[in-house]
């Protein structure tokens, strides 16, 4: 499938804090960002036939091809995962396309967190064990998984509890220290500050990161994302069509949708050998998608690389072999991320920390505008982006942008 399908078009919703978007549903959301991506592509909903989707998007294909108004859907579905699938779901649209299977798919994400909805918070823990009914299964009568009820006596109840164990052993194997987490901050704050859309606009510095309240040691508040509400879409069609459209075509050169099998437990009980524990996962998905797109990551000119949590960026620096693995700390120290003067630029947009959090969708935008040359921090002569998403549950994914010459 490499460089058969292109992104045309993005879209995306006004963008607000957690909870702010009430009264507009999800489904409003959805369809605004949909409509919004097929008009920068050019296109009507009468060209809209497929939906590739991931983590449970999360809105209902059928129902939105009912209230769009889609004449005919010839493909839906899902990746698996939550953000970890972002990357991934633009290279399901490529290879939908390729294999004929339909013409013109939307891949989006919405988010809605109301008071009781958070994104990845704590859903689960033994406060709730208690109240379980006696004689069940493992776990109770409650919601409780028993994958859940096997961890939850440890505190390990969110995303962010496993990171910060993930990000403890890379402290204890390799000596990265919390300042190196201070950098990719303070580095994304900065590209975020020149952007007027970007949620976060003040000024980060090393004092205001060591201040700042520590949530699950030793991941304070500027290593989490932020929480946010919005929606965002993107169009995908074949490479020949898509040199008709208005925009120049973004090519989807190389995709991975996948992840190293022993890292099944990343999110729960970490039953993960040594030698993969403290990485992200991604390590075969980068060899897939490199080879797919038949370059390394010397070629790369701008990497968009999923960062739910700071560490991830280091993690994901060394198994998309921008860094040997462990030296990801002295790495980004030396400046090497840095928009501007850095060896390889990373969330040019400020990414899931400092722009906008609408899991991974803004790193595909802010690859689609690098390559169409429009970016606000726009890296000189961009012709290869890759973006990422996770680490997370498999699927970890990986997809090279391409500039079609």
């Amino acid at each position: 499938m490499k460089d058969k399908a292109a992104i045309v078009g993005i879209g995306q919703t006004e963008r607000y804090r957690r909870g702010a978007s009430l009264p507009k549903s999800m489904m409003d959301m959805a369809i605004e960002a949909t409509l919004k991506a097929l008009d920068d592509a050019g296109l009507t909903v009468n060209d809209l036939d497929g939906f590739a989707f991931y983590g449970g998007a999360p809105a209902d294909p059928g129902s939105m091809a009912y209230l769009l108004g889609v004449p005919h859907v010839k493909f839906a579905a899902t990746l698996t995962a939550g953000g970890s699938g972002a990357a991934g779901s633009v290279g399901m649209a490529a290879a939908v396309i390729n294999a004929g299977l339909a013409n013109v798919c939307v891949s989006l994400f919405v988010l809605q967190q109301v008071p009781t909805g958070r994104f990845g918070g704590s859903s689960e823990g033994p406060r709730r064990l208690p109240s379980a009914g006696g004689g069940g299964a493992y776990g109770g009568s409650t919601n409780v998984s028993p994958e859940a009820a096997f961890v939850s006596p440890a505190s390990i109840m969110s995303p962010g509890h496993n990171f910060s164990m993930l990000t403890q052993r890379h402290m204890y194997q390799y000596g990265t220290k919390r300042e190196h987490f201070a950098e990719v901050c303070i580095s994304q704050r900065n590209n975020a500050m020149k952007r007027p859309q970007s949620v976060r606009q003040t000024p980060l510095t090393l004092e205001d990161y060591f201040a700042a309240r520590m949530i699950s040691d030793p991941l304070c508040l500027f290593d989490y994302t932020m929480e946010d509400d919005g929606a965002i879409a993107v169009i995908t069609t074949s490479v020949d069509r898509a040199r008709d459209l208005p925009h120049p075509p973004v090519l989807i050169s190389g995709s991975g949708i996948g992840g190293t099998g022993n890292n099944a437990h990343l999110l729960g009980n970490f039953q993960m050998p040594d030698l993969s524990f403290a990485s992200a996962g991604a390590r075969d998905v980068a060899k897939q998608m490199y080879a797919m797109a038949e370059v390394g990551p010397q070629d790369v000119d701008v990497a968009l690389l999923y960062d739910h949590f700071s560490p991830m960026v280091l993690m994901q620096l060394e198994d998309f072999q921008f860094c040997p693995v462990g030296e990801s700390g002295p790495f980004v120290a030396e400046g090497n991320i840095r928009y501007g003067t850095g060896s390889i630029p990373v969330n040019t947009h400020g990414g899931n920390l400092s722009d906008f959090y609408c899991p991974g969708m803004t790193h595909i935008v802010e690859g689609v505008e690098q390559i169409r040359g429009t970016a606000i921090n726009q890296v000189e002569g961009a012709e290869i982006a890759l973006v990422t998403g996770g680490p997370s549950s498999i699927p970890m994914t990986g997809t090279i942008l391409k500039k079609d010459r």
